[in-house]
């Protein structure tokens, strides 16, 4: 009798199973169970599973004692995949193309190919159609220099250290930096480096638009296990999280409000309504310069009722664009 003390996954029996009927030999759940070293029990179920919910044409023959494919299949169904699936591997495959060039890339396409060889045959239709019918639209995409973005990415995936030249927006003076590389970031349609900066001492975040001269070293490194991609950015509106502990409440009015409703803004908020169909949203962060910037994009729709510091903020940004654009004031350049 067999063991299946070390049994082989069930999608590799089903496999091996499907291979055997390919070749019309005779197939008994006895040959299989040898051959695959589990109990006859277990091929029994495997093929009931095979025949019931993966749709293969299997049958019995009693006379023969055998298993057989009552017509011929030339490809094991993988998996089960609707043509709504297949609508949208092709639409994250957009997405894809827009790394041509790097590694993410060919990561990615490899993937890909292997989810499209599993695709059950009987899946056929004209995807232009419905694609046609589908359009993407991301403001202000962010632009990465390829040969920088497949430096980090071989940074990371071998834990080397790296160095590169940066320059801070606004900034024209151009720093090097030598760095750990744990996590890449794609936040806001911009990619971002999370390293520890040994010149710094700490974390730090580098937009890769900023990077230049990017150098994988011989040097490894030991990722903290603490370390969490995702903790890291908890305190982040968009991007830079900071040490703060704001309580950020702003009302919003008219259209602005319903648009805000519309969408999840950061993984704290919490949404109530005002009168008049009024939104209160409550968000908890660490640094005030990004929801500063969001909230002026909202105009006079938007109110901020706390913290006294982004309130400051707001005054002193809002009498620079009076000055600006007050009457009279001249124009830039």
């Amino acid at each position: 009798m067999a063991s299946e003390k070390h049994t082989r996954p069930p999608e590799y029996r089903m496999r091996m199973i499907h291979l055997a009927l390919q070749r019309k030999a005779i197939v008994t759940s006895l040959s299989l169970a040898a051959e695959l070293e589990v109990q006859p029990k277990t091929i029994l179920r495997d093929i009931a599973f095979m025949r019931d919910q993966k749709k293969l044409p299997i049958n019995y023959d009693p006379k023969r004692n055998t298993y057989y494919y009552m017509r011929p299949v030339m490809a094991y169904p993988a998996i089960t995949i609707s043509e709504g699936d297949v609508v949208a591997l092709l639409v994250s495959w957009q997405t894809v193309e827009q790394y041509r060039g790097t590694e993410f890339h060919q990561q990615l396409a490899d993937s890909f190919k292997r989810l499209a060889e599993a695709l059950p045959e009987q899946v056929s239709f004209a995807p232009s159609d419905e694609l046609q019918a589908i359009s993407f639209k991301n403001l202000g995409v962010g632009k990465a220099d390829l040969r920088v973005l497949n430096s980090v990415s071989r940074a990371l995936r071998r834990s080397l250290e790296l160095t590169f030249d940066y320059r801070r927006p606004g900034e024209t003076v151009v720093t090097s930096r030598h760095v750990q590389p744990y996590a890449v970031a794609y936040r806001d349609n911009l990619w971002y480096l999370v390293a520890y900066d040994h010149g710094r001492g700490c974390l730090r975040t580098f937009a890769l638009p900023r990077i230049s001269k990017a150098v994988v070293t011989k040097t490894t490194f030991v990722r903290p296990p603490e370390f969490s991609v995702t903790k890291y950015f908890a305190k982040a509106f968009s991007v830079f999280g900071g040490t703060g502990d704001y309580h950020i409440v702003l009302h919003f009015k008219g259209a602005a409000a319903d648009r805000v409703r519309e969408r999840d803004w950061h993984e704290s908020e919490k949404q109530s309504d005002l009168p008049g169909r009024g939104l209160r949203l409550e968000l908890k962060l660490g640094a005030l310069e990004e929801i500063e910037r969001w909230v002026l994009s909202w105009g006079a729709d938007v109110r901020v009722v706390e913290p006294p510091a982004l309130r400051a903020r707001m005054a002193a940004t809002v009498a620079a664009l009076a000055k600006e654009y007050g009457s009279g004031a001249g124009g830039v350049g």
